[in-house]
């Protein structure tokens, strides 16, 4: 396990908040509420909200019990982002992740702490009984899964939820180890450890609201796992290349031969426009993904931040304390450059 300075808590909660004014403040006292041997903090990533989130979160920083840090993130950049850049201000020696719509009860967070330490995992997942979700997002978390089940090193039948446990080792390297602009944290655990626990926990419905999740912004977030950590999706067009090309030379064939044999033309003008259309399709898709793993590579290149933190909120000795990150500094945000050092001598 990483070391964890002596002053730090044993447990860092980190809460991605985006429209969450209703429901955060009811998170936050009943995370206060809880016994955890250690002490705990509280690390609440505010996204962009659009509503007045941030506002909330300010007034329960500056609250007595247990510390409260806000992060101000300078717009919305999504929640595996908002995770990242709450992880990055953890300094727990386990942290634990949860959304900010009390559908995972805050009762749960100790039974879901106390597990990953006393069995010596790097990272426990939950997993539940029965999904209070849509429908339509049930269906698609389960072809996720199923797809991650192929793509990443995900342990087999293990669920992938935003209600996670993690040690100060596993936080250490993912936060400090990926600044490109399209994290996936689940691919991110899985590339550092395979000591992975379960444990089944109670999902209530939404209080309050509705999910913030699209279908669109599922899309975006399949899309990061699908690329960001294999080539399969490269092999598979190379396969299709493959059959097609020998479907192709296997129709070449059977027109040579049915040209000879008929002495006539072959006919089938419908089923070669088929054919036609359904190679260019084929085509298209290939390309596409080609030009997704370039975009990404492009746009990783160029540096588009992964998060930048605008102001950190905390209580003090004299109120509520507000720190500005300087440009390019880790605090401020992902990726940062590291000061040159002047050469010996020079």
């Amino acid at each position: 396990m990483a070391e964890v300075p002596a002053s730090a808590p044993a447990l860092s909660i980190v809460v991605p908040v985006y429209n969450g004014a209703a429901t955060v403040g009811e998170l936050v006292a009943a995370l206060r509420a809880l016994d955890i041997q250690g002490g705990l903090e509280i690390v609440l990533a505010v996204d962009g909200s659009p509503d007045n989130s941030l506002d909330v979160c300010k007034k329960l920083a500056a609250e007595p019990g247990a510390p409260v840090t806000v992060l101000s993130l300078s717009r919305n950049f999504g929640e595996h982002n908002a995770v990242m850049a709450g992880l990055a201000r953890a300094r727990g020696a386990f942290a634990i992740t949860m959304d900010d719509d009390l559908q995972n009860p805050p009762s749960e967070v100790k039974r879901l702490f106390e597990y990953a330490r006393d069995g010596g995992y790097d990272a426990v997942y939950t997993y539940y009984a029965e999904k209070k979700h849509a429908a339509w997002r049930n269906v698609g978390s389960r072809f996720t899964n199923w797809c991650a089940d192929h793509l990443i090193d995900k342990p087999k039948g293990l669920y992938l939820s935003s209600f996670r446990c993690i040690s100060a080792f596993v936080r250490e390297h993912i936060t400090a180890g990926y600044e490109g602009p399209f994290p996936y944290v689940d691919g991110l655990v899985f590339q550092v450890t395979q000591n992975v626990g379960r444990l089944q926990v109670e999902h209530l419905p939404r209080s309050e609201g509705r999910s913030n999740y699209t279908l669109a912004r599922l899309f975006r977030l399949w899309l990061s796992m699908f690329l960001n950590f294999s080539v399969i999706p490269l092999r598979f067009a190379t396969l299709f290349g493959i059959a097609f090309g020998a479907l192709g030379a296997l129709a070449a064939v059977i027109v040579f031969a049915e040209a000879i044999s008929s002495n006539k033309p072959p006919q089938g003008w419908a089923s070669l426009m088929v054919a036609v259309l359904v190679l260019a399709g084929v085509q298209l898709i290939v390309v596409g993904v080609i030009g997704e793993y370039l975009g990404r590579m492009f746009l990783a290149v160029n540096r588009k931040p992964q998060y930048l933190v605008r102001q950190v909120f905390r209580r003090g000795a004299d109120g509520l304390e507000i720190e500005c990150p300087p440009v390019n500094t880790q605090a401020a945000g992902q990726p940062y450059r590291v000061p040159s050092q002047p050469e010996a001598g020079g």
